[in-house]
């Protein structure tokens, strides 16, 4: 967590701490100076909070993912940050704000927890009816304050949500999306929106790693050594990771037999959600390949690092994404990818990423039998260039209202 601790004097003012006697003062920007940098000439203003709420954050789901990074991003740019959530390891759990609660949160609660904050990020919760009522308690607390909608999906884009109305708005919020193609649709809708993509921890060009493939020294080659050894798979066998859950969306099906026509096993990390239990029990059952599911080991032993390592191919074969973080992480972890057709995958694609479609079988198991650094090279370069962590200050910071 990246909460900072504040200084208090005379008349709530919030002082950068160690200074003592030093004025407050806001603008239109929490920096002087550029993004994400904290020199001396900002040792006297006073720091700016911001709050992250959604139904659930602190977890591995695309979401609580990137609202991480965005809490991050904020304390480069100087804010104390908190997190308000109905479930999940948060500084003000409401639970009111969880998936299916069967009551919402007051509008007393919320304005109580979200208080402190000059600034309020909402991650998906005022974006996709999971809980129509906390959305509209929480639409309530902010109206006329300064907020940013983050928007990782919107309801048309779920044939269930397909009847619902756009985000609520105000003058004082802006509006961001994770996607072009939900931007305009946005704008179609009246809404103006700013698309600012999700972000990554790319390596910086002087630790290029492995040219293709799998590391054979270090200790990334021990890590997947040690993964592979936990799920039994041998060193010449091919192992491809679906490093999502299992809800009808990701398309399990399509990465199971992507497996048996590359003659590979079938590896899905996450769990069944939404009541999937039982299809991904028949899919899994009646599969023409080795398929693995969860985390091996003991109390969460393998990593989502741990497990790129210990793949050879990664399948994102989802029919909807909002965005995909595995685009990007395959590029990272210089893995090679077989993606679904999504639409939001050809915006991506656009940048310049080379992969294979999930019915490219053959050309992948080619690629696979005489590896071409090449296509690893480029799409790691496209992910620098395009989708860097060290980039994300400056695009906050372009969208934050003033307060």
């Amino acid at each position: 967590m990246h909460r900072t601790t504040l200084s208090r004097v005379p008349g709530g003012r919030r002082l950068r701490p160690g200074i003592p006697g030093s004025s407050g003062r806001k603008g239109n920007s929490p920096c002087s100076g550029a993004a994400g940098t904290a020199g001396p000439d900002r040792y006297g203003d006073a720091i700016p909070t911001a709050a992250l709420l959604s139904f659930r954050l602190g977890g591995t789901d695309g979401v609580a993912v990137e609202t991480a990074k965005w809490q991050g991003a904020l304390a480069r740019l100087g804010f104390a940050t908190f997190t308000v959530a109905g479930g999940g390891p948060v500084d003000h759990l409401l639970p009111g704000l969880a998936i299916g609660a069967d009551e919402p949160p007051t509008l007393g609660e919320v304005d109580a927890a979200l208080a402190p904050a000059d600034v309020v990020v909402v991650e998906n919760l005022c974006s996709l009816p999971l809980n129509p009522r906390a959305a509209d308690v929480v639409a309530t607390a902010l109206a006329g304050r300064p907020a940013v909608l983050h928007h990782h999906d919107l309801p048309w884009q779920r044939v269930r949500f397909a009847h619902h109305p756009p985000p609520p708005t105000d003058p004082r919020w802006s509006q961001v999306t994770i996607n072009e193609l939900s931007r305009r649709q946005l704008g179609n809708r009246g809404l103006k929106a700013t698309t600012v993509y999700n972000a990554f921890d790319v390596p910086a060009a002087d630790r290029p790693g492995p040219a293709s493939g799998p590391d054979d020294t270090g200790p990334d080659a021990a890590s997947r050594e040690r993964v592979r050894r936990l799920l039994d798979v041998g060193p010449d066998e091919c192992l491809v990771l679906q490093p999502t859950r299992a809800i009808p969306r990701k398309n399990v099906p399509g990465g199971v037999e992507l497996c048996a026509r590359l003659g590979a096993t079938f590896w899905l990390l996450g769990p069944a959600e939404d009541g999937y239990d039982d299809e991904l029990q028949a899919v899994m059952a009646s599969a023409r390949c080795r398929v693995l599911s969860g985390s091996p080991g003991h109390g969460g032993a393998v990593s989502i690092i741990d497990a790129y390592r210990a793949c050879d191919v990664v399948a994102l074969p989802s029919t909807w994404e909002g965005f995909g973080n595995p685009t990007v992480e395959s590029a990272i972890h210089r893995r090679p990818l077989a993606i679904g057709p999504y639409p939001v995958a050809a915006e991506l694609a656009a940048f310049g990423f080379d992969w294979f479609g999930l019915g490219e079988a053959d050309r992948l198991a080619a690629w696979l039998a005489e590896p071409d650094p090449n296509l690893l090279h480029q799409n790691l370069a496209v992910a620098a260039a395009h989708f860097s962590l060290r980039d994300l200050p400056d695009r906050i910071a372009a969208i934050l209202p003033s307060w």
